[in-house]
């Protein structure tokens, strides 16, 4: 046996069983197919900035365990209220429109007081209401995904359990999940092609050759499980069906670099369209930093990866400008963008439950015998879509292999 777990993918979950097992004193072995760690959190050095094109919000902050562990790294951890719901200066609102986001209070007291029967929240809807575009909009950024492929059930248990408390890691989130990883084997660029039961554990093949484990923990996205890009034994079925139900919804960043006498306040905000479904919603100055980071959920991610990033760039200064005069173009040039769909072993942002299938995350969750276990934001009851979701669930995992293996 080569490795006492192996641990397929290098993300939140998988970063976090590998050092709930070391710590133990188990072997662990870390398989990545991807040439770098931290999966869906990713920070990059642009323009003397590090900017998270994935996840960027310590959700939850009071009660995320990331919050301690970044502190005792060494990473400064911003505190305060965020600007993402309000308006600067209530451009492009109208008195009136001021009125959408009561809209969409008034849709999740429906969903939670007369939840429809299809579990659809878009049948929570009001039929033909004014703002029913601004909370398809909303439940882009939120969920990834449009009303009508939301399950009601799942969206109030992660609703139920979350806090208004989201704080910010000024050296990045990726950066802080990345300078987590435990001294273990660690195989980058290593995708995982099949995995095996055997008589005594598991045998994973991959592009560099056979791995042998007592036991494995799977913390692949649930799009890489749902399209067979690791093929498993039948014993699996189950949670492969499970991942196809709990798809990735879609969310992308832009980040806009700001120059010259532009007169943006720091830390505000602007939604780009009420009236918009696809809309972008952007962020001025976060951290005080000379950029705008544009935020498109749902479908409107889904529209501008089609469209490609310069015609996603254009869209963007179109609405900026719509919002602060023509002038401001001359003050936003296109620095950098993600496109996690179309990001390889991920194909996706964050997951949902599709209508009627909030059930589907337990079963993802269920251990296959004492070999195979699984772990990743899609397998929390509650924190999905977070990367202390995915790094709590690994932890639970790495507890469950540990109480089946062999005391060291």
């Amino acid at each position: 046996m080569d490795y006492e777990v192996a641990i397929v993918g290098a993300g939140a979950a998988g970063i976090a069983a590998a050092k709930g097992l070391a710590d133990a004193g188990r072997s662990v072995i870390i398989l990545e197919a991807s040439n770098r760690v931290g999966g869906r959190a990713w920070t990059i050095e642009l323009a003397g900035m590090p900017l998270d094109m994935g996840c960027g919000w310590l959700h939850s902050a009071e009660r995320n365990p990331l919050v301690a562990i970044g502190r005792g790294a060494g990473f400064n951890i911003e505190r305060g209220p965020t600007a993402w719901q309000s308006q600067w200066r209530d451009l492009g609102f109208t008195q009136d429109e001021r009125a959408a986001a009561a809209a969409w209070t008034a849709l999740e007291e429906r969903m939670r007081t007369n939840p429809p029967a299809s579990d659809r929240a878009s049948d929570a809807l009001e039929p033909d209401g004014k703002w029913n575009a601004y909370c398809q909009s909303l439940s882009g950024y939120m969920n990834g995904a449009p009303l009508d492929r939301l399950s009601v059930a799942d969206f109030l248990a992660y609703d139920n359990a979350a806090t208004d408390a989201n704080w910010r890691v000024h050296e990045g989130y990726g950066s802080l999940i990345s300078a987590a990883v435990p001294n273990v084997a660690l195989h980058l660029s290593t995708p995982v092609r099949r995995v095996t039961l055997t008589a005594n554990g598991v045998q994973l093949e991959t592009d560099r050759g056979l791995v042998t484990s007592g036991a494995a923990i799977i913390t692949a996205s649930t799009t890489v499980l749902a399209r067979g890009t690791i093929i498993f034994d039948p014993e699996a079925d189950d949670h492969l069906h499970a991942a196809s139900q709990l798809p990735l919804g879609l969310a992308d960043k832009l980040f806009l670099e700001l120059h010259g006498n532009h007169g943006l306040e720091p830390e505000t905000h602007l939604l780009g369209d009420p009236q918009n479904a696809e809309t972008g919603s952007y962020y001025i100055r976060p951290l005080g930093r000379p950029v705008v980071e544009g935020f498109f959920g749902g479908n409107g991610a889904v529209v501008i990866e089609r469209a490609g990033l310069v015609e996603a760039f254009a869209f963007a200064l179109d609405q900026l400008s719509s919002l602060l005069g023509s002038n401001i173009r001359r003050h936003l040039r296109p620095l950098a963008a993600s496109s996690w769909c179309r990001t390889d072993w991920i194909g996706g942002s964050y997951s949902h439950a599709l209508p009627g299938h909030a059930g589907a995350r337990a079963v993802l969750a269920r251990p296959v015998g004492d070999r195979l276990f699984f772990a990743g934001e899609a397998t929390h009851h509650s924190d999905f879509s977070t990367a202390h979701g995915a790094w709590e669930s690994g932890l639970r995992a790495a507890d469950q292999v540990a109480a089946v293996l062999t005391p060291s």
